[in-house]
């Protein structure tokens, strides 16, 4: 019998895998100094809930930077591996934390009134120090995501001081500005270090992975994998919906798409396997519903806190945009885990089995807290209150189920505020980064001009509308897609808003199904070839093929890839993010679900049975056409799936007619059909696809 993968090796694979880097394992001394310093930072972060700064919330943001990107250095070692037990601190990462917190906190230290008047005209001093932070901040970044990114810091930086030299007659050429404004812009301005990325950063990221940390230490995540296995009878299809539930539940408390896709595999990856699936489908069904978790209501990505900020909107609107795709998306993942279930002829696994609903009376108070985030955002109090709340119902009710335990749970509750801080330490890094590039788009006006390079080349291409609109939006798509292979998904939202929502916007796309369509396509670049990083971890989990196991994680999400661009080819495509009348949305929806469900025939190749590749190849323009939501369109593609569908179910009744006769000599095969081979059940390679 196959055992689940150990806790240790699971933080292991996550570290190893994950877009952030893995962070230090400290000795007692250094860790417990992190600790306290984390914990005194989640306090800080609460205070400001209740208690805001009198001087403003730049003021807040200037000390959260100077208190947690010392925090850093501390944490995350300036070489990807080290192989020294404990992995401590050297005396150079001692000397950055120190310096990184005397310049972060200069602006405080030395008079911020004083300091915000020198606006435009720093002294000598202030641009030494918002030097010295901009290179820590960049140092800290690649610690923590590795190089990309803050090379892409110092190209924004090079294009900003060299804007001057370029050929005048070039779109992007500009002035140019010199290195005191440069250094101006980004340590005494809103729009850089201190901007909209940092301060989501501030007000809601770290608060929600401190409210991730308590659920995790309440055993939500345990209760979310029980109630999964719980809610299925046994049968062949039972595990892999246990896991498209499990990863859905899981995403609720980790928010991160590796992470989650490990911890789900640690625990379903012996009930797929004893079930038959290959490692390869299995790796790419955990990855999949890993990445959901960036995706799914109520927490989403850090991504969905900016989209917030930038369209100032309220959180929970982003959450009722999120819903139907959402929905759509783990759609996609059961049709094809359906179809595998039956082509690997899977079996039905016995597993211990709860009464879900004597489980959900034990545990189903897991679930209150979710709902009050979703309650009082609906009542108009902030998001970054509701959390808080939310986070004190969990631990509340954490304390009820262990009241015999008082000090583990004091202990447990207080370790998680330490534990969100550092886990957030990733995230800060890179929306401090994110202000360079933010503002030197800003400061020389090369948003709009790539905006409008982008749109130029797809009229250059054609005269037609529609067919611009079109091609500007498969563009935007891989030009999405191609940057979230270099950097991770917050960074790849907010440059991507900056550059490609502009093109967009110019030609008529509203500003929720821009910002909605960037964002699934960020996050749809962590299950993109070659640099899937939750496949990879995933692979590392069943010992798959890794290539295979990327690829079969795309083929599961591969609905997710084309939904998205219904948000903006039609109008009616807004009614996939709830923006249209209840009948509008029935409808918009019913017609997705069955694109979807024709994708599910493409990739699964079943539908009743094995599907000849001439039939599948007739549901591809059946899904394109049923998610371009017209009129015309949409019977089009009913037309071409309804034939399809005839075509196969005439080549179904032909081949049981022949087995039948005894033509052709041998016997039907398992499912009876002549011509369709499947690998029994356990084996390593996926047939037909």
């Amino acid at each position: 019998m196959t055992k689940a993968v150990k806790g240790d090796d699971v933080s292991d694979i996550v570290a190893e895998h994950d877009e952030e880097r893995p962070a230090r394992r400290l000795s007692r001394g250094p860790d417990l100094l992190v600790y306290l310093a984390a914990l005194g930072v989640a306090l800080l972060v609460l205070k400001q809930v209740f208690f805001p700064y009198s001087k403003g919330n730049q003021f807040y943001l200037v000390i959260f930077l100077g208190s947690t990107l010392p925090l850093v250095f501390l944490c995350y070692r300036p070489l990807a591996r080290s192989r020294r037990t404990p992995d401590n601190p050297w005396v150079l990462d001692w000397a950055l934390s120190v310096v990184a917190l005397v310049v972060g906190l200069y602006p405080v230290l030395f008079g911020y009134d004083d300091f915000l008047d020198r606006q435009g005209q720093l002294s000598t001093l202030d641009i030494v120090a918002g030097a010295l932070l901009l290179l820590l901040i960049l140092e800290a970044t690649r610690r923590t995501t590795g190089w990309v990114l803050p090379i892409v810091c110092l190209l924004f930086l090079a294009y900003a001081y060299y804007g001057g030299y370029l050929p005048p007659n070039w779109g992007i050429a500009h002035a140019g500005v010199d290195f005191s404004q440069i250094i101006n812009a980004l340590y005494n301005d809103a729009s850089g270090f201190f901007g909209t990325p940092l301060d989501v950063a501030a007000s809601y990221i770290v608060l929600f992975t401190i409210y991730g940390a308590v659920l995790e230490a309440s055993g939500a995540g345990r209760f979310f994998v029980d109630i999964s296995f719980a809610a299925f009878r046994r049968s062949r299809t039972a595990p892999g919906r246990t896991t498209v539930l499990s990863g859905f539940l899981l995403g609720t408390v980790s928010g991160s798409g590796t992470a989650t896709a490990v911890s789900l595999g640690s625990i379903t990856w012996p009930i797929l396997q004893r079930a038959g699936y290959p490692r390869e489908n299995a790796g790419g069904l955990l990855a999949a519903s890993g990445i959901g978790a960036i995706l799914s209501p109520p927490t989403l990505g850090a991504a969905a806190f900016i989209i917030a900020e930038y369209l100032q909107t309220s959180y929970l609107t982003v959450l009722i945009w999120a819903a139907v795709p959402t929905l759509l998306y783990y759609l996609g993942i059961v049709f094809a885990m359906e179809a595998d279930a039956r082509r690997f002829h899977a079996k039905p696994v016995d597993v211990e089995r709860e009464d879900p609903w004597r489980l959900l009376l034990r545990g189903g108070y897991h679930f209150l807290s979710l709902a009050i985030i979703v309650v009082f955002l609906a009542l108009d109090i902030p998001p970054f209150a509701a959390v808080v709340y939310a986070t004190g119902v969990a631990a509340l009710f954490a304390l009820i189920a262990r009241r015999r335990d008082l000090r583990g749970w004091a202990v447990d509750m207080v370790s998680a505020l330490s534990r969100g801080v550092r886990g957030a330490l990733p995230v800060i890094a890179v929306c401090a980064a994110a202000g360079v590039i933010t503002s030197t788009i800003t400061k020389t006006g090369l948003g709009l001009e790539l905006a409008d390079a982008l749109v130029d080349v797809a009229r250059a291409l054609t005269d037609n509308p529609t067919v611009v609109l079109a091609l500007t939006v498969v563009l935007s798509a891989v030009a999405v897609g191609v940057l979230g292979l270099a950097v991770p998904v917050t960074a790849s939202f907010i440059i991507a808003w900056v550059v490609i929502a502009p093109a967009l916007e110019t030609l008529g796309v509203a500003p929720a199904e821009r910002a909605m369509f960037i964002f699934y396509y960020a996050v749809l670049s962590e299950v993109t070839p070659p640099t899937a990083l939750a496949a990879v971890a995933s692979a590392a989990i069943t010992g798959g093929r890794v290539m295979a196991t990327m690829w079969q994680c795309w083929k599961y999400t591969l609905p997710a890839f084309l939904v998205p661009i219904a948000f903006v080819l039609t109008d009616n495509g807004a009614a996939l993010l709830l923006q249209s009348d209840a009948v509008t949305v029935v409808w918009v929806l019913a017609v997705s679900a069955l694109a979807v469900a024709a994708l599910g025939v493409v990739t699964g190749g079943w539908l009743f049975g094995p599907v000849h590749p001439a039939v599948r190849a007739l549901f591809v323009p059946a899904a394109v056409c049923l998610l371009y939501l017209e009129p015309g369109p949409i019977a089009a593609g009913l037309a071409f799936g309804v034939a399809a569908t005839a075509a196969h179910l005439v080549i179904r009744r032909r081949r049981h007619e022949t087995t039948a006769d005894g033509a052709g000599g041998g016997g039907p095969d398992r499912d009876g059909l002549r011509g369709e081979t499947t690998e029994p059940a356990g084996g390593g390679r996926e047939p037909g696809v």
